[in-house]
């Protein structure tokens, strides 16, 4: 195909923003699918194509960056190749976005009718904005009751001009569209029942690529696919000339040493698919199989006149957390990867295309430093790693410090909150004590009583904040956050609140153990789990951990009755993600990660170790 008749775009969006949807139906539309098949790859939770992780379909955001191909013919009766790029929402996986952007001409800005844009719109945006990308703003759920269109249409443009766009890319065009229905229109009060204006606005604005075919042949690895048949798949976009089937090249590795390889076929992307093709030219994005070895950021090059491209460039993380090898009591029983060999190698195996991760040998050989963008971009990954069958423990996350002019400096983050009049007091409050300062605070037009308020506040005091917030506004309010900047430390920010329950014994617990502890807090566990000495069962009433009995059973006698235990009062089992569980722990408590449960326990499990462990460190701090 002419490079004139391609057009490579990305669609960037905040989480939940329906930029998954929205792709959705533009395959639905394109006309190269039964609507039968789209229904039996479709699935899940939302029923959304794109989203083929198990987590993406469990927690409805986009995780992993996908690519796929389609074919429109416009009103002048030519037919556009559209490559399309659905790129992650959540600044967390900015790795993903970083690179895959390195593929497209332009950008789908897509926002939500009422809560305009938002930090990941931001973040996304800024790298687009920085990649020479000019935006289309597409403004989804205009067919909401409490859509505000125009409203948010001035907030994209005032963001443009904060984050220095040039005059051209402030003249940008809209689309207004409703993804769900599956219509789009350029003015909102024009009739429409397709997305023929989505397709329309792709082809006008999204310049063709800029290859040249005569060109030595050059393509930037941005992902990588893994077949147990063929091994890697390398994916990215030739920027100059051919590359066919079996031809021999340079590959050239993020160091810039090259190695002599065959390429052993060559795919285009074809709808949802990849078929086999003798050659992808200038412009086109593809895949190569039988590279090896191969990794994200290399440059496949040919063997005339090899040349690398330049390496991706990517922000550092901004947390870290020790992932160690489980060696609780219960150790080995659910997993089946247990060892620190294997959690090397699976770690290692991570590495390969998640770009934005850093892995570190730790303090001992059963520990790794594990360094990652934020709490949901670690989480996910051991999420992954438990429905592996992996088993492990992990410490604390703690931020990253940079020296910076022989002062200590600490990441800050943008929160966005937005909540309920009545609620806005405990917000402020809660956001007081962490060391926030406030940028703006306005009330949403159209809404019952909303108010939106941007922070700076350390990354330290997001940890532990989503559960507290959730708390004071009654689940009320909605908050988002991504990286601001590096600024000088702020101060102490205060820690968990609340002691902890911690188990004595090793056992069953019983209903008659926690009837007797009914007063004490709340519990992590149910009658009938097991537990073990050292475990952290529930949360203590006070800002105090106290040792408790919570398997011990009544003794039986001659005179008990049959239904002497059904008046037991038993408060409800607390349900703790591993996310959340991570957020609360202290630096002396472990998360313990298995593929049937998620358990949080003391560091020392035995209650004498712990206290001769707090003696020698109150004797240290004497002396110091």
């Amino acid at each position: 195909m002419p490079l004139e008749h391609l057009r490579n775009v990305a669609i960037i969006a905040h989480v939940d923003h329906g930029k998954t949807t929205l792709v959705d139906r533009l395959l639905y539309q394109s006309g190269m699918f039964r609507t039968e098949d789209l229904d039996k790859m479709a699935g899940g939770q939302h029923g959304l194509i794109m989203d083929s992780n198990d987590l993406e379909r469990e927690r409805g955001i986009t995780i992993f960056s996908n690519n796929c191909a389609l074919r429109y013919t416009a009103e002048n009766h030519r037919t556009y190749r559209i490559n399309i790029i659905d790129t992650p929402g959540h600044a967390d996986f900015g790795g993903e976005v970083e690179r895959v952007l390195m593929m497209a001409d332009g950008v789908l800005l897509l926002v939500d009718a009422y809560e305009g844009p938002m930090p990941q719109t931001r973040f996304v945006l800024q790298k687009a904005l920085a990649a020479g990308l000019k935006p289309i703003v597409v403004v989804n759920k205009v067919d909401r009751p409490n859509a505000r269109p125009d409203d948010v249409v001035s907030e994209v443009f005032d963001l443009l001009v904060e984050l220095e766009a040039s005059d051209d890319v402030l003249d940008f065009p809209v689309i207004y569209c409703s993804a769900r229905e599956g219509w789009a229109k350029r003015h909102l009060d024009e009739e429409s029942k397709d997305l023929r204006a989505v397709f329309d606005a792709i082809v006008e604005h999204v310049p063709a690529p800029r290859g040249k075919l005569d060109q030595p042949a050059q393509m930037l690895v941005t992902s990588l696919i893994y077949s147990d048949y063929v091994g890697r798949i390398a994916v990215g976009r030739v920027v100059n000339g051919i590359l066919e089937g079996g031809q021999e090249v340079t590959v050239f590795d993020r160091n810039g040493r090259p190695t002599r390889q065959r390429i052993g076929e060559v795919h285009a992307f074809d709808g949802l698919q990849r078929k086999p093709v003798p050659s992808i030219s200038a412009g086109d994005i593809g895949a190569l199989v039988g590279l090896e070895p191969i990794d994200i950021g290399n440059t496949v090059a040919c063997m005339e006149d090899p040349t690398a491209l330049p390496v991706i460039a990517i922000d550092q993380p901004t947390l870290h957390l020790t992932l160690r090898v489980n060696d609780s009591p219960f150790a080995g029983r659910e997993g089946d990867f247990v060892t620190s060999r294997q959690i090397k190698d699976r770690l290692d195996r991570e590495l390969q295309s998640n770009v934005a991760l850093r892995v570190e040998p730790g303090a001992t050989p059963e520990e790794f430093g594990v360094y990652g963008r934020g709490l949901m971009h670690l989480g996910i990954l051991m999420e992954n790693m438990r429905r592996e069958g992996y088993e492990f423990a992990a410490g604390k996350p703690r931020v990253l410090i940079r020296e910076i002019d022989g002062k200590k400096h600490e990441p800050i983050e943008l929160l966005v909150v937005d909540c309920p009049q009545d609620c806005q007091s405990s917000v402020m409050g809660l956001l007081g004590d962490r060391r926030s300062e406030m940028l703006k605070m306005d009330t949403r037009t159209g809404t019952s009583g909303m108010v939106h308020m941007e922070f700076l506040i350390p990354a330290r005091g997001l940890i532990g904040l989503r559960s507290r917030m959730l708390t004071a506004t009654q689940g009320r309010a909605i908050m988002h956050h991504s990286f601001h900047s590096y600024q000088p430390m702020r101060g102490s920010i205060p820690q968990r609140n609340a002691g902890v329950l911690v188990a004595t014994e090793t056992g069953q617990v019983t209903s008659y153990a926690l009837d007797n502890l009914y007063d004490r807090g709340f519990f992590f566990v149910k009658p009938g789990m097991e537990i073990y000495e050292g475990q952290v069962v529930g949360e203590h009433c006070k800002d105090t951990d106290i040792t408790v009995n919570v398997v011990r059973t009544k003794k039986l006698s001659n005179v008990r009755a049959a239904g002497k235990d059904d008046a037991a009062q038993i408060r409800p089992m607390r349900e703790m993600s591993l996310e959340a569980c991570l957020e609360y722990i202290q630096e002396d408590e472990l998360v313990e990660v298995t593929p049937s449960n998620i358990r949080m326990r003391k560091r020392m499990l035995s209650e004498s170790d712990r206290r001769r462990d707090s003696r020698r460190a109150a004797a240290i701090a004497a002396n110091a």
